[in-house]
Formats: C-alpha cells, sequence, structure tokens
C-alpha cells in the first residue's frame, strides 16, 4: 500500500483509538475473578437465569430502571452462569467507551488528543471498578459516549436516527442517561448551532423521551428501593471531582490546571470556522458537568444521587485534560509530533504509576460493599446440615443462597412463604408473624444469617416477620456457637429450657 499523506493520517488515527482500548482490555481483565460477587452483583446473577416471563414480573413490582439490562444478560448468562462471564459485558463495555472517547478527542481536535484522553480514561480508577462489576453502568457510560459521538457526526450534516436509537436504548439501561439531553443542549446552544441542527435534534430528544416515558413512570412507583439515598453536599461534590479527574492531589491539581488551559477561549475546533462543527471543550464541559449537577440539584429536594448514576459524565474530564495538554504542546514551537505523542502517552503511564496501588486494591472484594455472597456460601456449606433450620435476618440476606445456593442445599427456610421467582420478587416473600411463631415452636435450634448490622441493637425491623425474628431468637433461644465471614454471621441459637417448643398460645376471635 502506497504511504500517502492520508494513509499516514488513517494509520495515526486507528492507533488513537486501538491503542487506550488495549490498555482498557488489560486492566478490566486484571483481578476480574475475585472468587465471589457482592450483593448488587448478585441480584443480575439470580434476575438474569429466570425466564423472560419471570423477569417481566419482576419488573412490574421492584428493579424496573435495570430491567433491559437484565434481558440483555439473560443470553449471557445461559452460556455458563459464572462471575466472570458476569462481568465480561462490562469489560467489553468499557473497552468500547475508551475507543469512543479516542474517536471523540480525534474527531474534535487531532489524533494525539484523542489517544492521550483514551488513555486517561483507561486508566481511571472509577472506570476500572466498574468495568469490573457485573451491574449495567459500564455499558451505559458506553452509550452515553457513543450517543456524543453521533451528536458530532450528526451536526456536521449526518442523520440524526442512530443518535436517537441509541440514546434511547442508553436511556433505557438506566434511566438517569437521560441527563445526558440536557448536556447536549448545552452544547449545541455554546456552538450557537443553526436552526435546522436545532430542528433535528428536538425531534431526536422527544422520540428518546416519549421511549423513556413508561419506565420513567413504572420506575417512580418503585421509588422506595431509592429510600437510602441522602441529599448530596459538599463532601459528595469533593468525591466525585476525585473520581472523575484524579484520585490523589498530586494527579488533581496538574489535570485541573490543564482543564483551565483547555476551556480559555478562543475555541478553535476543526470545521467550526464553516459552522458545521463543535469545540472540544463545547462538547467535554457539558457532558463532564450538566448531569452530577442536575442529578446533585434535584436530590436536594428527592435524594436520587450516587456517583455511579452518573458515570457516563466522567468521559469529559479526560478530553479536556487532553485538549489542554495538546494546547500547550502547540505552544511550543518546533516540538516534533512524534515526540509530543510519546511525551503525552509517557506522562499517563506515571499517572497509571502513581495510581497503581489503588487499581491493585480495588481488585478487592472489600472494595464492593464489604460483602462476598461465595464466602456466606461456603461458611454455610461448612457449618450447615441438610434439615437445619435457618433463618435469613433481614430477608434480604437470602442473597448469599440464591446466589451459591449449594451452601444451602438441604436446609429449611423458616420465614419463606413463596420462593423468588414464583413471587415475582428478587428475595421471595416471607410468611407473616403468626405463621412464623407457628413455625418456631416446634423447633429446638435454629440457625441465623444475618447481616452485620442487623445484630445491632440500635437496628429498627422494617416489618412485623422481621421483628418476630429478631425478639424470637432473642427472647426463646439462646446462641450457642457462632461464626463470622465477610459480610454475614452465621449463628447457632438453642431453645432456652423455660420455653419448651410447642403449639403457639391461641390468638384473641
Amino acid at each position: 500500500m502506497i504511504n500517502t499523506p492520508m494513509n499516514k493520517e488513517m494509520n495515526k488515527k486507528t492507533v488513537a483509538v486501538v491503542a487506550p482500548m488495549a490498555v482498557m482490555l488489560v486492566i478490566a481483565c486484571w483481578g476480574l475473578d475475585r472468587g465471589g460477587i457482592w450483593r448488587d452483583e448478585a441480584a443480575t446473577f439470580q434476575v438474569a437465569r429466570r425466564t423472560v416471563p419471570q423477569i417481566w414480573r419482576l419488573l412490574h413490582e421492584v428493579d424496573a430502571v435495570h430491567g433491559l439490562y437484565y434481558l440483555l444478560m439473560r443470553p449471557v448468562l445461559a452460556v455458563h452462569p459464572g462471575e466472570v462471564l458476569l462481568r465480561l459485558p462490562s469489560v467489553a463495555a468499557a473497552v468500547a467507551t475508551v475507543g469512543l472517547v479516542a474517536a471523540l478527542g480525534t474527531r474534535l481536535a487531532r489524533p494525539r488528543v484523542g489517544l492521550w484522553a483514551g488513555l486517561l480514561y483507561a486508566v481511571t480508577p472509577m472506570v476500572g471498578h466498574y468495568a469490573q462489576e457485573g451491574r449495567s453502568y459500564a455499558m451505559v457510560a458506553a452509550g452515553a459516549t457513543g450517543a456524543t459521538l453521533l451528536l458530532v457526526r450528526a451536526v456536521g450534516g449526518r442523520s440524526w436516527t442512530a443518535y436517537g436509537v441509541v440514546l434511547a436504548v442508553t436511556c433505557l439501561l438506566h434511566e438517569f442517561a437521560v441527563l445526558l439531553l440536557l448536556a447536549h443542549a448545552l452544547t449545541l446552544a455554546l456552538a450557537h448551532a443553526p436552526r435546522r441542527v436545532w430542528a433535528g435534534w428536538l425531534c431526536a430528544a422527544g422520540a428518546v423521551t416519549l421511549a423513556l416515558l413508561p419506565l420513567a413512570l413504572l420506575s417512580h412507583a418503585q421509588s422506595a428501593q431509592v429510600a437510602w439515598l441522602r441529599p448530596p453536599g459538599q463532601d459528595s461534590v469533593d468525591r466525585l471531582v476525585h473520581q472523575f479527574v484524579a484520585p490523589t492531589d498530586e494527579i488533581l491539581a496538574p489535570c485541573l490546571i490543564l482543564m483551565y488551559v483547555a476551556l480559555r477561549r478562543p475555541w478553535s475546533p476543526r470545521g467550526h470556522a464553516h459552522g458545521r462543527g463543535l469545540t472540544l471543550p463545547a462538547v467535554a464541559l457539558p457532558l463532564l458537568l450538566v448531569p452530577p449537577a442536575t442529578l446533585m440539584a434535584v436530590s436536594q429536594w428527592s435524594p436520587l444521587y450516587d456517583a455511579r448514576y452518573v458515570l457516563y459524565a466522567l468521559a469529559g474530564a479526560p478530553l479536556l485534560v487532553a485538549a489542554g495538554a495538546d494546547r500547550i504542546a502547540r505552544a511550543v514551537p518546533r516540538l516534533p509530533r512524534v515526540t509530543v505523542t510519546v511525551a503525552g502517552a509517557l506522562a499517563v503511564a506515571l499517572v497509571c504509576a502513581h495510581q497503581f496501588p489503588l487499581l491493585r486494591q480495588d481488585r478487592s472484594m472489600a472494595q464492593r460493599g464489604g460483602d462476598n455472597l461465595a464466602t456466606a456460601s461456603a461458611l454455610a456449606a461448612r457449618e450447615l446440615r441438610p434439615g437445619d433450620p435457618v433463618l435469613f435476618l433481614p430477608s434480604i440476606g437470602r442473597r448469599s443462597a440464591l446466589a451459591y445456593p449449594k451452601g444451602f442445599r438441604g436446609t429449611r427456610d423458616v420465614a419463606l412463604g413463596a420462593s423468588a421467582r414464583a413471587s415475582g420478587t428478587l428475595y421471595g416473600v416471607e410468611v407473616g408473624p403468626d405463621a412464623l411463631r407457628r413455625r418456631l415452636a416446634g423447633l429446638d435450634q435454629v440457625w441465623l444469617v444475618a447481616e452485620p448490622y442487623a445484630l445491632r441493637t440500635s437496628w429498627s425491623p422494617g416489618s412485623p416477620t422481621e421483628r418476630v425474628k429478631r425478639a424470637a431468637v432473642e427472647e426463646e433461644f439462646e446462641p450457642r456457637r457462632e461464626f463470622k465471614g465477610s459480610g454475614v454471621t452465621l449463628r447457632l441459637y438453642e431453645r432456652r429450657p423455660s420455653t419448651p417448643p410447642g403449639p403457639p398460645r391461641p390468638g384473641r376471635r
């Protein structure tokens, strides 16, 4: 092949996209098998292995916001229901996102900006964290970044159809991706987009909103699922800045300076002089700021904010950092382009080396909610015997038995009324307090599988059945043995001599 200037440019663009993807693949696959899954992954693991009608029934009661993700994961886990396969779609999504970030930098500036931005995104610890989690957030980031690239292409004269379709699917993966519409509206406003562009975007945005509306209404009815969230404060802002830009102050300060340099006017994109292009700052800055700021603002009245819900906004940070570095490099005369490109890549390598302890630490199960359901199941397998009665306190503790049933095989779930699959719920439906008392009345001993917080005197059970569990083991039984695992306590209770088993006292008619 003749090495023409056009071919050289294509080769540069290819390297700018492929090299960061390769780095992301290595980081995402490093330590992918941690020997267990944590509670959020357990929901994916057990729901995605149900039939489509069973999943559909569940979504009308709980977790509607993750419905499309569960359906997409179903054929994946049908191949082999294992921990690594559970996380591989997130790995692939993270690799794709890196390539899309690099493509954005290349299109809006030049190949070296794309290369640096892609590498920076790949070595960011928050990216690596969700690249190894069996949840939807890495996929949402890929969809949002892809939609942003399609926005740039549509403004340049391409069809808006692909933009609308990709963004609609992304919003159905997680509804908070709809905040990307606000970011893109600000991008068009900053670019002084002509009326024709606004018309195309408004049509696509309207279609996305209509597609999302049924999910939004259904998930709003399930808002109790996020009742644990609290209004974000200054500490949430500071934490997000470190997660998005750099986890340590040594790296954060230079990155913020480079972002400031990138945002200084004039902005000079390719094609902007002809009214057909978007500037990199006009794309990256709204992407970085609008979704988190909007969600935080709304959360002052109705708490909905969590950093993972706006992971997709992170892509704006490395783009601005890379653009600032490129602007400084262009201000220095007579520097060979290859030298500048390699120097930038080496600088990212130094950033990665500095953050390596954090990346390594993140491969531990201790960084995933503090629990390991495989450990809980192994503990149960070691101590429990077939026929042993078991109480889960609270009922969500049953997730270890659902994710790893082998450890609980043959045991008797005393409080369970209907299984998770049969009831269309995540953790099954438990019997009422009276029925539970009758079941416990005939037992001489019972094993309690408890979340650590459920054993604290300050914990207040939320349902009558949970209150009966706690009251019964405290009043009618006494602890004999206790074993602790990662995020679980297994305790054997034996009936007190003063409370012999027998039929419960008749209640008032």
